[in-house]
């Protein structure tokens, strides 16, 4: 039993259909398995693995190394117009007025140097212009004990960054200082204010007492005058208890006020603080080239992910339903990289390339009774590529003493540029002392006649075009064709030019629908498609190119020669039986005969 039997065996013997390709009505499979759902686990298989991004990496070296390059130089640009700031620091010693806590003071004070007074009397002492809230993000106060704070100012020099630093200390400590001097006063007018009340309360009582002194004397008015002098005594020593608290308030607070205002000071002029000019030149390029990477490699890996343009030979092959019998590398250099002699071993790999596809197209020749051999190459995507060994071919089989003729229908006629006659029309071009006649159609000519048949259309039959080229043809021994195909115009035509049909497709080009369509418009033309070459596969790529319905047809070619193989040993079991007479049942479904 061959690799593929065991497969076949499972699908083929659970229905009743015929091998061969199944329509998306048919089923199979013991489980009424559809083809559709065999579609998409055949789909599935195609994971996003690590090989499968490490491939995509591998593919995008270029970009990679570009977008690095860019990043790193971006770095040094940024670090050229936008240099790290020089800073200078200054040290301030603070001492807790009388009215401070000593607890959250030094919090305070750092809450107290990022208001805007502060930073407004800054800018009027360094005479700036600019918005508050970008002076305020120049500079910091760190605290370093409860006492002592550090002041660092940023600046473009290190001159400015020295004269900010001086700048915000002293109008720090300055407004600190009237601050200071308002509670004070603040709090010596509130016991003002008390001591005011308590004279008017004593001067009150005095009116009284000489109002009630001048009545006449009676029992009455010197009870009152009694109460009056009561009242006087306590007011008096109420006024005399607050003259001494107002005294005593200003005896302490005072000197404390002046202590703290003389007390709180810069400890020394700013300074600037050390900068390393190594570490600022690699700074920017080294988060440019850092960024600039990770940059490429998160769209590289996206738009592998998200993609729907096949790259494995297994999935273009589930598009084409056609096998992929050849898979190589790039076929032509990229736009910068077009001089060989830069890249020798690449050219040297091209080459080869080019060898393993001309080899393919050749073994796909199959000459027609009584007339040339034809071959149509249909490019599903770049028509450049597929071009170079359709040409390869033909030159070759022109130098072997082939009459051979090149119809170049193909979007922008690259092959017949290469043969230096990309004009239209029918002309012949020599090849060392060979000719080859390359016939190239109208620019408007979408769907030109071959000369295999004829449509019935009148503009067909008489196409000048068309007679040319089966003129060229009745005398030729070989007849290749390069095809574009738009699935808005339709693909008639092909079965003019050829019987047979071999697709070339670009690794990552093409989505899976267009792939799909081309294979489905070769077929609806009654061309053969008979296997497709992927152009530009990865190295890593382990899937087979067989699509499942090839593997079915495959296990009904087997299931069928293994019925007849069956049917011929039971014949030749009852002829060697001279006994009995010769019965022979004919088996019309060779899966019968298991």
């Amino acid at each position: 039993m061959t690799d593929w039997e065991p497969w076949a065996a499972v699908h083929l013997n659970g229905g009743d259909n015929a091998p061969g390709r199944l329509s998306g009505d048919d089923t199979f499979g013991a489980g009424n398995f559809s083809t559709d759902e065999s579609w998409a686990v055949a789909s599935g298989l195609s994971l996003v693995s690590l090989g499968f991004l490490k491939a995509a990496i591998r593919r995008s070296a270029a970009f990679i190394c570009v977008m690095t390059v860019v990043g790193f130089v971006v770095g040094t640009g940024a670090d050229k117009a936008f240099p790290p700031p020089y800073h200078a620091s200054t040290t301030l010693v603070l001492t807790d007025g009388p009215y401070e806590d000593g607890i959250n003071s030094a919090q305070d004070d750092q809450n107290l140097v990022q208001t805007s007074n502060v930073a407004v009397l800054a800018m009027h002492k360094l005479g700036v212009r600019q918005s508050v809230s970008s002076f305020l993000k120049a500079y910091e106060l760190t605290v370093e004990s409860p006492r002592v704070l550090l002041l660092t100012f940023g600046a473009r020099s290190a001159s400015q960054a020295i004269r900010g630093a001086n700048a915000v200390a002293g109008a720090f400590l300055q407004f600190r200082a009237g601050m200071l001097a308002e509670q004070q006063d603040e709090v010596f007018a509130a016991q003002q204010q008390q001591v005011r009340l308590a004279q008017q309360q004593v001067h009150s009582i005095d009116a009284q007492i000489s109002e009630v002194s001048a009545q006449a004397a009676s029992p009455g008015q010197r009870s009152q005058l009694s109460s009056l002098r009561a009242q006087r005594t306590s007011a008096t020593e109420n006024l005399a208890v607050i003259q001494q608290a107002v005294s005593a308030s200003k005896a302490t607070v005072e000197p404390a006020t002046v202590a703290a205002i003389n007390g709180s000071k810069a400890l020394d002029a700013a300074t600037a603080l050390p900068r390393s000019r190594v570490k600022s030149v690699l700074l920017y390029p080294l988060a440019g080239l850092i960024a600039g990477l990770a940059l490429a490699i998160a769209l590289v890996l996206i738009r592998a992910i998200v993609s729907d343009r096949p790259r494995r030979r297994g999935e273009v092959a589930d598009a084409l339903q056609a096998p992929v019998v050849l898979s190589t590398g790039p076929l032509r250099t990229g736009r910068w990289l077009s001089a060989a002699r830069l890249w020798p071993v690449r050219a040297a790999a091209r080459r080869v390339d080019i060898d393993r596809v001309v080899a393919q197209l050749d073994r796909a020749l199959r000459p027609r009774d009584g007339s040339a051999a034809v071959l149509a190459v249909v490019a599903v995507d770049d028509p450049e590529t597929a071009a170079l060994p359709v040409v390869a071919l033909a030159r070759s089989c022109a130098g072997q003493g082939m009459r051979v003729v090149l119809a170049d229908l193909a979007t922008g006629a690259p092959a017949g540029r290469l043969m230096g006659s990309g004009s239209p029309g029918v002309r012949t071009a020599k090849v060392d002392a060979a000719i080859v006649v390359v016939a190239v159609p109208d620019h408007d000519d979408a769907m030109p006649c071959g000369p295999l048949g004829r449509s019935q259309s009148p503009q067909d039959q008489g196409a000048a075009f068309s007679d040319a080229v089966a003129t060229a043809h009745s005398g030729a021994d070989l007849l290749l064709t390069l095809i574009t195909l738009d699935p808005s115009f339709g693909a008639e035509h092909v079965r003019t030019w050829a019987d047979d049909a071999v697709v070339i497709v670009t690794a990552g080009r093409s989505s899976w629908a267009r792939i799909n369509a081309v294979g489905e418009l070769i077929r609806l033309s009654g061309t053969r498609l008979l296997s497709a070459v992927l152009v530009g596969a990865d190295r890593s790529d382990e899937s087979l190119g067989v699509s499942p319905s090839h593997h079915l047809e495959h296990a009904a070619g087997i299931m069928a020669r293994k019925g007849e193989a069956m049917t011929r040993a039971a014949v030749m079991e009852e002829s060697a039986r001279p006994d009995r007479s010769l019965r022979v049942q004919v088996i019309d479904d060779p899966r019968e005969a298991t």
